[in-house]
């Protein structure tokens, strides 16, 4: 039989925000990767994950989540990530890769998917959508995504503060990843596109040391890196302008 390699979206963080479908998911696997950084702490997928399969059907695998620079270092420890993962897939045929969030939104899962496939030929790929940080945050503010035809931009701000400047001076909403490192340039972004009212943050959601404040509260200290933007489009047009 083909090896099976799935990847499970755990949402940002609750365990209650897992799917039915992603919990039958992990339970189905011989095994559950879990990725962590070459720190060894317990990251957000492996402490959800632990809330449903018991703790010997955790497999734990390094990648260099943290590694923004050295890009020869970070793409060594996804090759040796999906060796590992390729090796388990030879000796139980069915895994599954757990990830917050989506695992095709901005998704290790991705880059391992590929790798796996070049190193088991005929390994089927599978993944299981996840509720996302920007749907969760969402529910917690109170803040609306979209509208009528109103578009919806995701940015993450490791791209660049130029990037998120654009999105902000268009006319839908703009959801923001990972700008927890550039807090003060998010905030001074928001200010120049006049966006900082309504838009709201959120870091640890669903956590114990969970955060959400507007943004007009950023005060350009350091955020946790993985922090989350919503700055909501500009609706002046009563309800229903936009449909």
């Amino acid at each position: 039989m083909s090896s099976h390699l799935v990847g499970v979206g755990v949402g940002p963080g609750d365990p209650e925000l897992v799917t039915v479908k992603g919990v039958n998911a992990l339970r189905a696997a011989d095994v559950v990767v879990v990725p962590v950084m070459d720190t060894g702490e317990r990251g957000r997928a492996e402490a959800t994950v632990l809330h449903y399969v018991p703790e010997e059907k955790v497999v734990r695998v390094v990648f260099a989540l943290n590694e923004r620079t050295d890009r020869a270092r970070r793409e060594a420890a996804w090759d040796a990530a999906g060796e590992q993962v390729a090796a388990l897939l030879r000796d139980h045929g069915s895994v599954a890769f757990a990830t917050i969030g989506d695992p095709n939104v901005y998704s290790t899962f991705t880059y391992l998917a590929q790798t796996v496939g070049e190193l088991v030929p005929g390994t089927v790929v599978e993944t299981v959508p996840g509720i996302t940080a920007m749907q969760d945050l969402a529910a917690r503010s109170g803040a609306v995504l979209t509208e009528g035809t109103e578009p919806l931009t995701l940015v993450p701000v490791t791209a660049g503060a130029a990037v998120l400047k654009e999105a902000l001076a268009g006319p839908g909403t703009v959801v923001a990843y990972k700008f927890g490192r550039q807090a003060a340039e998010v905030a001074e972004a928001l200010r120049e596109t006049r966006r900082l009212d309504d838009a709201v943050w959120g870091s640890a959601l669903g956590l114990p040391e969970e955060s959400v404040r507007p943004a007009a509260e950023l005060d350009g200290g350091p955020l946790p890196y993985l922090s989350t933007l919503i700055a909501p489009a500009r609706r002046d047009g009563g309800r229903g302008g936009k449909l």
